[in-house]
């Protein structure tokens, strides 16, 4: 077993190429072009015309499908097209309907069967979430998070990966958050160990409905305590903190310090919610199933361009246009999903049963244990005072699987511990217990 220093400051992470390289690759007029598709299809309301090859939400599946047939033919066949799909009934689907997922899966080299998904919804709708023939061009909410994935899969398929990255572009989120159950339902029936999903909802406009313009911020929102908590869990919670340390929340904290290491003059600030008030999302629907999930949305949304009829009100144009979007923003959006997903795909996975001890004792014993079929390189503990937001220091830890922090008060602070790649790629960080595990 190891001693540390109690004052050992985290380390900067190392500049890897193929990161940096990602970071400047997304294309805003690839993005537009993308857009300006989906918007071309009238509406994409879940309850809109399937058939027609111009119009509704069968058209827009049937396009999303074909490119990323297009993009599995540059890449090789490395994408694995699938079109899970259930059909449902609900307060908003009068009518037992089929929801179709459209899913492109970038496969693992070495450790397959853990994923990271990246998802945006299709669908969109008007003023009445039971219209399915107004036009509804939903240009921001969602084209804007399908740009986002599709992009992410034309970059990230160039490259080859130890995880799976998974491609999710989703239906009836607007009828009742179903795109997510349908796809969180199919990574359970596939066995699939879901590290996270990056969703993306509306993350295209830089301008706020205050009239305020910015393009240096997102907003990443992340459940605190998890939503698959036993009462017993939550007992423990009490008395041994974890309320902030969510793998969901810690998934943020990641997200946070890759980009902000990679892109410039650019914040992805941390809100400490599961979504925006009294508001849901695709995500939710992994968190319910105790994956990892967390939700993009831009810095401040304009109400008057989401679920509106198209009209002119008071010289106010309302509706979800193209014309309210920024571009070069959405990229800097697409390039935050690309930096977590490449980095995490790239590391090990984070380990497992965290265990901490140390009470009436001036130093902190932390353990682990390796994740099936991992080889790290090392591992590192990661601490940090319990009303600070970010990790502050660290110390590594070979290949042993416990650590004595000495002189650290296991009072004081909050501990995590991660697992490093032999090219310096690093996990999310794992909060001890049940109410950090991933």
């Amino acid at each position: 077993m190891l001693a540390a220093a109690m004052a050992t400051p985290a380390a900067a992470a190392p500049e890897h190429p193929l990161l940096r390289e990602i970071s400047a690759a997304p294309d805003p007029a690839q993005l537009q072009t993308t857009v300006e598709t989906l918007v071309g299809f009238g509406t994409r309301h879940s309850l809109s015309d399937t058939r027609s090859t111009k119009r509704g939400i069968g058209a827009a599946r049937r396009w999303v499908q074909s490119r990323f047939t297009e993009i599995a033919r540059g890449c090789g066949g490395c994408l694995a097209i699938v079109t899970p799909a259930q059909t449902l009934t609900g307060e908003r689907v009068p009518t037992p309907t089929e929801i179709i997922d459209v899913v492109a899966i970038q496969k693992g080299d070495t450790d397959p069967s853990r994923v990271i998904v990246l998802t945006g919804h299709l669908d969109s709708r008007v003023s009445d979430p039971l219209n399915a023939t107004s036009d509804a061009p939903g240009a921001d909410d969602d084209a804007s998070g399908v740009a986002v994935v599709l992009e992410a899969a034309r970059i990230l398929s160039r490259y080859k990966f130890p995880a799976t990255i998974v491609y999710g572009v989703l239906s009836g989120e607007e009828q009742g958050l179903y795109g997510g159950k349908v796809l969180a339902a199919y990574a359970k029936a596939q066995n699939w160990r879901v590290e996270g999903d990056l969703n993306n909802d509306i993350v295209g406009a830089s301008r706020g409905q205050n009239g305020v313009q910015d393009n240096t911020r997102v907003r990443l929102f992340s459940e605190g305590t998890r939503d698959t908590e036993t009462a017993e869990e939550a007992k423990q919670r009490r008395f041994e903190g974890g309320e902030d340390d969510s793998a969901s929340r810690n998934l943020a904290r990641y997200t946070k310090a890759v980009a902000e290491s990679y892109l410039p003059n650019w914040t992805v600030a941390l809100i400490y919610r599961l979504d925006r008030f009294g508001r849901g999302g695709d995500h939710a629907a992994f968190n319910a199933l105790g994956y990892p999930a967390v939700r993009f949305t831009e810095n401040a949304e304009d109400y008057r361009h989401q679920h509106q009829d198209l009209r002119t009100e008071g010289g106010v144009r309302y509706g979800d246009l193209i014309e309210h979007l920024d571009f070069a923003y959405l990229a800097k959006v697409a390039a935050t999903n690309m930096l977590a997903a490449a980095s995490m795909a790239s590391a090990p996975p984070p380990p497992v049963r965290v265990k901490l001890s140390g009470a009436v004792s001036p130093d902190t014993k932390i353990s682990w244990t390796a994740a099936p079929d991992s080889a790290p390189a090392l591992y590192r503990v990661h601490w940090r005072e319990t009303s600070s937001s970010a990790w502050t220091h660290a110390r590594d830890a070979g290949l042993t699987e416990a650590l004595t922090l000495t002189n650290v008060a296991i009072d004081d602070y909050a501990f995590g511990v991660s697992s490093v790649s032999a090219e310096g790629f690093e996990s999310p960080i794992v909060f001890p217990g049940a109410a950090g595990a991933f």
